[in-house]
Formats: structure tokens, sequence, C-alpha cells
């Protein structure tokens, strides 16, 4: 079985996180909400308070399939100076690993070195963040092992690609059938 992580941090932009979680799950996928901080409490961009998972050091990291970093101005700044992040991000990146992120955390990955030559797409502005990746305006793309997604509109087609690389495509469609979604 496929396992997901998505790292919280206070600040992080609620729907851009929380479908994420959602649409994993509803595939089957395992998906761990992962704390940040010294506690498992974390508030969102929105003021909407919540429990994680796990903290960052309970996860057993080889077993993890992707890490996925949800945006936020806030949210991505803490998990930007978050060294164990940053340390697994680039290790997965690296090893091959799906690494995702979207709205202003692809910056993360832009100013760490893991866009280059890759497209990638982010918040517009973010977009400066992005050093040596080609902008795709899209709202979620897949350049090898890295997807990213725009904004927090994109939130749904973000978490549906991520679950496309995951699990392929009739996970997708039972999914989209669920939820009534169409892509048009």
């Amino acid at each position: 079985m496929k396992k997901a992580c998505i790292f919280l941090a206070d600040g992080f932009e609620t729907i851009e996180g929380l479908t994420v979680v959602d649409v994993l799950r509803r595939a089957g996928i395992e998906t761990w909400t992962v704390s940040v901080k010294e506690s498992k409490n974390v508030v969102t961009s929105n003021g909407i308070s919540l429990q994680a998972d796990k903290l960052f050091d309970e996860v057993d990291y080889d077993e993890i399939d992707i890490l996925i970093l949800p945006g936020g101005t806030v949210g991505t700044d803490n998990l930007n100076a978050h060294h164990g992040v940053k340390v697994l991000t680039e290790k997965f990146a690296r090893e091959g690993k799906y690494v995702a992120a979207i709205c202003a955390a692809p910056g993360i990955l832009g100013d760490m070195g893991l866009l280059r030559g890759k497209k990638a797409v982010c918040h517009p502005s973010r977009k400066a963040h992005l050093k040596d990746a080609l902008f795709i305006d899209e709202p979620a793309v897949c350049d090898g092992n890295i997807i990213t997604g725009r904004a927090m509109a994109a939130s749904l087609e973000f978490a549906l690609l991520i679950l496309e690389k995951l699990a392929g495509g009739d996970a997708v469609s039972l999914v989209n059938e669920g939820i009534v979604y169409r892509k048009e």
C-alpha cells in the first residue's frame, strides 16, 4: 500500500492541505498529516485549529512514497524554516521519490534547486522562486518525480494528479465518480 505524508505548519492553506488528504484517503492511500511543530495542534491560515496524526519525528520516512507541502504564505515560511523538512525533501527528490508542493510551497523546491530544468507551477507571487524551472500556466503539473500546483483553486487538480501518480487512472476515475467531479 502506498503511503503519503503531508507536512502541516501553522499558517498552511486549509484547502490545499486537506483536499489532498481527503482525496488520497478516499482512494485508500494511507495518508498522514504530520506537524512540524513540537505539538500536534496546528492552526491553518484561516484560523482553523486541527490535530495532526503525527509529529515530525514520529514518522519512519523510509516507508513513505511521497512528501506533500501545502502552501499559504505563513505556512510555507514555517515549512521552509524547518531543517528536517528541507533535508527530507531534498533526499526524496534526489532518490526519485515523489515530492509535491502547491501555491507558495514550490518556491521552497525552487530555492533548493530541485526544479532546475523541470516544468513547474506555483502561485504567481512566488514565480521568481522557480529558479531555472519552466513555468507552466496550468493548475497542476508533474515533471519526473516533482508535482506542483498553482494555488488554492487548483487544490483538487493537484490532489488528483498526486493520486494518479501513486495509484493510476482507475483510482482517479473512482474518486471522480464518488465526488461527482468531471474534468471539462
